[in-house]
């Protein structure tokens, strides 16, 4: 990552690691703290409590993937583009944030109510990127289809945690062309 972090996106990367390989509840603050180079109480300069430190990062990552999503889907400069785009970018993310993608899978129901709402809310949004670009390249494709068609393709790219078989290149160009080919959409993957 070629950007600074800052100590509180350090503090969550860290976290974030601890909470994948032990659990969101098998990590103190102490842990975290001990893990960044500074005390416990030290954590509670940037973060109100554990459960903030969680929600905070799957909030914010939440936002982050409809932010580019958007983005790279209305920079396509076509239908299947568009559907490329998406499904290029959630690849990325998937390979980059493996700690992350645990995370939301197996901590989600340690979330605060409101936070698990907000998160809820904002992949809604993300997974209807995908569903209204499918629809732009097949007219006809019926809401239901396009999103369990959508939510099958996320699922398969978050599998990545759990797959190391290839390295990293390989592994992309396999994962695009699985969902390009999931989605019914023509055309190479974008790196093949």
């Amino acid at each position: 990552m070629s950007q600074t972090l800052t100590r509180r996106e350090e503090l969550l990367r860290v976290a974030a690691d601890l909470f994948a390989h032990r659990g969101f509840h098998g990590v103190s603050v102490n842990d975290i703290g001990r893990a960044a180079g500074v005390s416990g109480p030290a954590i509670y300069r940037h973060f109100a409590s554990k459960d903030a430190m969680l929600a905070e990062m799957l909030i914010s990552i939440s936002e982050e993937l409809l932010r580019v999503g958007r983005e790279r889907a209305a920079a396509a400069n076509d239908p299947v583009g568009g559907v490329r785009a998406l499904v290029a970018w959630h690849t990325d993310f998937a390979l980059r944030e493996r700690a992350l993608i645990i995370v939301q899978d197996r901590d989600w129901s340690s979330l605060p109510d409101e936070a698990r709402e907000q998160v809820r809310r904002l992949q809604r949004e993300y997974v209807d990127l995908l569903v209204a670009a499918q629809q732009r390249v097949h007219p006809a494709l019926d809401d239901r289809t396009a999103l369990a068609r959508a939510h099958a393709v996320f699922g398969l790219l978050n599998s990545t945690p759990r797959s190391s078989y290839l390295e990293p290149d390989a592994m992309r160009a396999e994962l695009e062309a699985m969902a390009m080919r999931a989605l019914d959409v023509s055309g190479r993957s974008p790196r093949g």
